[in-house]
């Protein structure tokens, strides 16, 4: 079904997926999905979701292991978010299932215009240097948590361009450390979407292998340069045009479905 074009063209969109969640802690889904789609040439919309969540899932886990080193992860929070979210992330990923794979990438990009927006909205904010989850600010954690792991899951992708803001709004950490924070909720969600997905024979494993071997790569040199960018506000212009980019992109191709 699939030739060494096909992989060739996974490797090198998975490592465009790893640099951009090593850079931003997001973004590598709304990427994966398109890519997968219209480059890698896989046809099924169901079956590059599934694919694109096991490939970002693992991708994030390797830029979590980097920005651990450079401590920039909260833990605590990063375990509450991902908790909270892992049972909305099966519940919306059985209800994406359910629906016309082309519609669901049509709806996918109208949420990242409103994100972008509010992204840009909010880019000069610093946040607090030693923010943490506390017992005052757990509830809206939880809430956070629960509700970017549905929309994780309904649209099957690992939801860092939903969780960093989310993280920030509910701690006050700074962008830096709600970047790396915010890897841990997307391995978790990732990984629940692409075992759900996986259930159903809705997975390429053979470019998703191909498709995680280019994102550990990317993965290092994004997490490098996200140090360099930190504190400027640079990170968050740049998720937040990268959003606004693919989301026109999407809508183009999947205007048909409506």
């Amino acid at each position: 079904m699939y030739d060494t074009l096909h992989y060739g063209l996974g490797a090198l969109s998975g490592g465009l997926v790893g640099l951009t969640l090593g850079l931003v802690g997001g973004g590598g889904s709304i990427l994966a999905v398109p890519l997968m789609v219209y480059v890698v040439g896989v046809a099924n919309p169901h079956v590059a979701i599934g694919t694109s969540a096991l490939a970002v899932a693992v991708s994030a886990a390797t830029s979590l292991s980097h920005h651990a080193r450079a401590h920039t992860v909260k833990w605590r929070c990063g375990a509450i978010y991902a908790g909270a979210g892992i049972l909305g992330a099966l519940l919306g990923s059985t209800l994406g299932k359910a629906i016309d794979g082309n519609k669901l990438l049509f709806l996918f990009a109208l949420v990242m215009l409103v994100v972008g927006g509010l992204m840009l909205k909010n880019r000069k904010a610093v946040g607090i240097p030693g923010a943490q989850c506390s017992r005052e600010n757990a509830v809206q954690v939880v809430g956070y948590g629960l509700g970017t792991g549905t929309f994780s899951g309904f649209f099957g992708i690992g939801g860092g361009f939903l969780i960093v803001p989310g993280l920030m709004a509910s701690t006050h950490m700074p962008m830096i450390n709600a970047v790396g924070t915010s890897l841990v909720a997307v391995t978790a969600f990732g990984l629940t979407t692409a075992l759900n997905y996986a259930v159903s024979g809705l997975v390429a494993w053979g470019i998703a292998v191909v498709f995680i071997a280019g994102g550990i790569v990317g993965g290092l040199a994004g997490t490098r340069l996200a140090g360099r960018l930190a504190g400027q506000g640079t990170l968050t212009t740049v998720f937040a045009v990268l959003i606004f980019v693919v989301a026109a992109y999407m809508l183009w191709q999947s205007w048909a479905a409506f």
